[in-house]
């Protein structure tokens, strides 16, 4: 449990992305279309950190570099409110983001030596999300009506202290992962397929997630509404990982990864044609959309342990995730004219077609391997 919820105070940015980068473009601290740089650089960076856990740091070091990540992502939050200009708010916001990488490797480095690894990936992700609820409530009502922007950033830091109290609670030693029986990981189609469909579903819900705020804005709804929208979706996404968790044993993975990315392509030409005063439509769109999100996160992981018993492939779906979250805004920023985000949700449904023939395409080949 410790380390779930270590990894849910480093993931808080990626629920709470809107609702700051919201209040920094009100503020004009940034622009609309350095919007999504911005959003990618700590989330691309998020994923580098990760990455960088798994490749290069012992476990054995598990602790300390818990804490020291701990450490530097609230110290960075804090360098964040004298951040100036676009580079400026991308430099801090991509430093912090290696550090909570960090932070995420080692829960993943946990929950992939697990008994069940995926029931507590979804779980995990539950956790995360209650946590970006209840932040993004206090921050919508409290914190930004009193102290705008710099005061979320503020939370954020004292938030990321937690860690570093947490870290000397984590496991002592862990299990190196199992090698194959050959002794040496070889990729194949098979393998790469389950980074390349989560990779490509959260650039689905990453173009459009970063983007709610003024979308919203957009259809009607005031900067307040649109919050207590996001925080509301949160909670939704609650319902939706914990329908998934319940029912990872019970479906076939790449089924219900292709119903979910077809869905999630749907939702956003949906809110594509939603038209200006259909509030309800949008929130009703954007409820299907965040219980899709965590519906579909424990059978990523299933999918990965299916390509790879050993875990070596799910062991870095997390750091496909989070490349995901942050290419979904990079591209989507491409088509931002001024301050009109309309183009958005188009980019959002292109990648979830991409992702349903991906997933079509790997069932299609595995048929033939089956009958050859």
């Amino acid at each position: 449990m410790t380390a779930l919820v270590v990894g849910s105070l480093a993931l808080l940015v990626l629920g709470l992305q809107p609702i700051l980068l919201g209040e920094l473009l009100e503020a004009r601290q940034v622009s609309l279309e350095g919007l999504g740089l911005v959003a990618m650089a700590e989330i691309v960076a998020l994923g580098l950190g990760a990455l960088l856990g798994d490749l290069a740091l012992p476990l054995v070091h598990l602790r300390l570099a818990t804490a020291i990540a701990a450490a530097a992502a609230a110290a960075l939050n804090v360098g964040t409110l004298h951040a100036v200009g676009d580079m400026g708010f991308v430099a801090y916001r991509a430093a912090a983001g290696l550090a909570e990488g960090i932070l995420v490797w080692g829960t993943t480095a946990v929950i992939v030596r697990s008994a069940n690894p995926d029931r507590i990936a979804g779980l995990f992700f539950v956790l995360q999300t209650l946590a970006q609820a209840f932040v993004g409530l206090l921050l919508a009502h409290v914190i930004i009506p009193t102290h705008g922007w710099a005061g979320a950033f503020a939370l954020l830091a004292s938030l990321l202290l937690v860690p570093v109290l947490l870290a000397f609670a984590l496991p002592r030693h862990l299990q190196p992962l199992p090698m194959p029986p050959t002794g040496v990981f070889a990729w194949t189609w098979q393998k790469a397929t389950p980074l390349i469909a989560v990779f490509l579903q959260l650039s689905t819900l990453g173009a459009l997630w970063a983007y709610v705020e003024p979308l919203g804005i957009q259809v009607g709804f005031s900067a307040t509404a649109v919050q207590t929208l996001i925080a509301a979706c949160l909670g939704v996404q609650v319902v939706g990982g914990l329908c998934g968790s319940a029912l990872v044993r019970s479906l076939q993975a790449p089924k219900a990864l292709l119903a979910g990315s077809t869905l999630l392509c749907g939702v956003a030409i949906g809110i594509f044609y939603t038209g200006a005063g259909a509030t309800t439509a949008f929130a009703a769109l954007c409820g299907l959309f965040a219980f899709t999100w965590l519906f579909i996160t424990p059978f990523q992981m299933r999918f990965a342990f299916d390509a790879d018993a050993n875990g070596r492939v799910a062991s870095l779906i997390p750091a496909a995730q989070v490349f995901g979250i942050a290419f979904g805004p990079l591209v989507a920023s491409f088509f931002v004219q001024g301050e009109q985000a309309h183009a958005v949700p188009v980019v959002s449904a292109a990648f979830g077609a991409v992702a349903t023939l991906t997933l079509c395409w790997r069932s299609v080949t595995q048929r033939h391997a089956f009958s050859a």
